[in-house]
């Protein structure tokens, strides 16, 4: 004891040593003990014997089941699998192809985990687990993580859990071909890889379209067309021309001279009435 002030085990008690009796002083180092696992004797803390426990601080209160808990250590276990997933194919972008199996395993447990309905042994792991305090924390743990599979197409997220459908695998079977294609050329000289590659370039942009227009692009896709544009254009300074700028160049010219057009036939033509009407008078 120091000028009213109790140390024992990293805690401070503030109070009045004149006012504190024998029987308070005792009760707060019963306390102490109870808590922290100390063993006070004499005005004086021996080492803790008990780390600090919430579950033996308060078992009335933090008692879960056994289906409960087991249910919570599995999905820790997946939770960390499906997020070093995450990390070790964030680039280049392949989530969509390499971690919706470990997704699928975290939302099966997290499903079970939030449902309603009660476990064996009449226990709701949803209150036990989700609802049980304000903070939330495996909601939002598991909210988090699932957004990256969301529904919205402008974040180009992946949006069919049943995975890559057979026009995406199509689309990365010729990325490959293409890709293959720079590889093959890129030493030489970049015109002759624009000229040779061009073919299978086209097709990628074409299946890319179709994806665009049909919804169904994921985040593999939009990440792997946009890494392929920038070495076309900007690495290998290739072109790519687009025959529909022609009819449309054609038409908007028309549309141009189209006044011009009107105005000049409607004054030739007034200009030969009026010499009609001279010839007649």
């Amino acid at each position: 004891r120091h000028g009213g002030l109790h140390y024992s085990s990293q805690i401070f008690i503030f109070g009045s040593a004149e006012s504190a009796d024998a029987t308070g002083r005792d009760m707060s180092w019963l306390l102490l003990a109870a808590l922290f696992g100390t063993v006070a004797g004499g005005g004086r803390a021996s080492t803790p014997l008990l780390s600090l426990s919430l579950s033996s601080a308060f078992p009335e209160q933090l008692e879960f089941s056994d289906v409960c808990l087991e249910m919570l250590r599995v999905f820790g276990r997946r939770y960390v699998t499906y997020a070093d997933c995450l990390v070790s194919h964030a680039r280049p972008v392949r989530i969509c192809q390499s971690c919706y199996s470990k997704y699928s395993s975290l939302r099966e447990v997290y499903a079970n985990m939030s449902s309603d309905q009660l476990a064996p042994g009449n226990v709701s792991c949803n209150d036990e687990l989700l609802r049980a305090d304000r903070l939330m924390l495996l909601y939002k743990l598991y909210s988090n993580l699932e957004d990256i599979w969301g529904d919205n197409p402008q974040s180009a997220y992946c949006s069919h859990l049943q995975g890559l459908n057979s026009q995406t695998l199509h689309f990365f079977e010729v990325l490959n071909q293409t890709l293959g294609c720079f590889e093959k050329y890129q030493q030489g000289n970049h015109s002759e890889l624009c000229k040779e590659c061009k073919a299978t370039y086209r097709s990628l942009n074409e299946l890319y379209s179709e994806l665009d227009k049909n919804k169904s692009l994921c985040m593999d896709t939009e990440d792997a067309m946009n890494v392929t544009r920038h070495l076309w254009s900007k690495m290998f300074s290739c072109a790519f021309p687009r025959e529909e700028t022609v009819p449309v160049l054609a038409v908007s010219s028309f549309m141009v001279f189209l006044p011009i057009i009107f105005y000049l036939s409607s004054f030739l033509h007034s200009e030969q009435k009026k010499r009609k009407l001279i010839h007649r008078e």
